[in-house]
């Protein structure tokens, strides 16, 4: 089972680099865009990290204030909804 989580979250970090980088090409080449609705779940489904990290060294989306402070958010509740789980779970 632990393995299955691990693999889960190596995906969607994965996918959220290359949806990421993606959407920057696309916008230099005035190309079709990744919507901001598909990277925010990406962030949501707890690729945020690397997301934000990716935006930040990249530099896409960081005049942003829906990402620069809706990613550190969704980090925080995902944090949130870890702990609780655990202290339920005890």
């Amino acid at each position: 089972m632990e393995w299955i989580l691990i693999a889960y979250f190596v995906i969607i970090n994965i996918l959220a680099v290359y949806a990421t980088i993606h959407d920057k090409k696309s916008a230099i080449k005035h190309k079709w865009r990744v919507p901001e609705s598909t990277l925010l779940i990406l962030a949501a489904m707890s690729g945020c990290v690397v997301m934000y990290i990716t935006m930040r060294i990249i530099h896409h989306k960081t005049k942003k204030l829906k990402f620069m402070l809706g990613i550190p958010v969704i980090f925080v509740l995902e944090v949130l909804a870890v702990f609780c789980v655990k202290v339920l779970i005890s």
